[in-house]
């Protein structure tokens, strides 16, 4: 403390102010992060909401809600959140009902350990939460994780969805791709352990990265290593149905389906969109050339102006 002391005051004044800065940094962090998401979320015209639904604890997105609006529930994917769809929702909710939730083990939704995260699981939990909305009828879109979960929804309530939209759905995993040689070797780029995975994982998910600011980006890291062990029970639990059953399980689709896919998807590759139109009797496929896994965050606007054409040609 004597040495402090005995420092020219311009040099003490320096570290107390690089202290004060550190000590408060994660909170200005989080402060700014709020702020950002609270200006995207009004521009998409999205509001955050919190329901309890058969004892869980539920976060989603909701934009206004009326009867001439049709409805379109958005699911998202592995280790993903609600949040991943607002720029693509900021195209649709002029004209629709939009409800991007995250799906329990995710965002800010419930997670217990306790419950089971397989597809067929997740199906059942949607359906409580679209039960408990009052959302009898709507239109569904997924990725990734959440396309096969919307493909499964529309097997299991056929009367409800009107149309599905699957981008670089999972579920199909006949061509194999980086992911899957990476998998074999014993490492998973999707289960972030610390922030550097995060900055990777961007990397390889996505082929036309967004500009993320620091604050943000920090956020979604400091996040994304909090939910490493609940990431690996659902990875865990929703590889347990085999491809074939999957398979098996589409051909029943009967609604209008649109499949949208990011040529460079180096987690589920693309030739797997063909697979997906061969079983879906009333499906068509658009690929997008540069884009990688999740086409609604890289390019929204174009995903969102495909879909809304796909809905309106309906």
């Amino acid at each position: 403390m004597s040495q402090f002391w005995r420092m020219p005051g311009l040099i003490r004044l320096l570290i107390i102010s690089a202290t004060v800065l550190l000590a408060g940094c994660s909170g200005i962090k989080y402060n700014l992060y709020e702020k950002a998401m609270n200006h995207e979320l009004k521009k998409a015209g999205l509001c955050l909401k919190t329901i309890e639904v058969a004892g869980k604890t539920i976060s989603l997105l909701e934009s206004e809600r009326s009867e001439n609006k049709p409805s379109i529930i958005l699911i998202h994917g592995f280790a993903a959140n609600k949040e991943n769809w607002v720029r693509f929702s900021a195209y649709l909710t002029d004209a629709y009902h939009v409800v991007a939730m995250d799906l329990p083990g995710h965002g800010e939704s419930v997670k217990d350990f306790n419950l089971q995260y397989t597809y067929s699981d997740q199906v059942v939990y949607v359906n409580e939460i679209l039960t408990r909305l009052n959302i009898k009828k709507f239109h569904m879109a997924g990725n990734s994780m959440g396309g096969a979960i919307s493909a499964l929804y529309a097997v299991a309530y056929p009367e409800q969805v009107q149309s599905l939209f699957l981008i670089d759905p999972a579920g199909i995993f006949v061509y194999d791709c980086e992911l899957t040689r990476l998998l074999e070797k014993g490492e998973n780029p999707l289960i972030v352990s610390c922030d550097d995975d995060f900055y990777k994982l961007i990397d390889f998910a996505l082929e036309k990265k967004p500009f993320i600011p620091w604050p943000i980006a920090g956020v979604m890291a400091e996040k994304a290593v909090a939910n490493e062990a609940i990431n690996k029970k659902i990875f865990k639990d929703f590889h347990k149905i085999p491809t074939d059953a999957f398979i098996d399980a589409i051909e029943k689709i009967k609604v209008p389906t649109l499949i949208l896919w990011g040529e460079e998807d180096r987690i589920i590759h693309v030739n797997n969109a063909s697979v997906f139109a061969e079983q879906i009797p009333n499906s068509q496929t658009v690929i997008l050339a540069g884009v990688g896994h999740a086409p609604m965050i890289e390019v929204p606007e174009e995903s969102a102006i495909i879909y809304m054409d796909f809905i309106d040609s309906l």
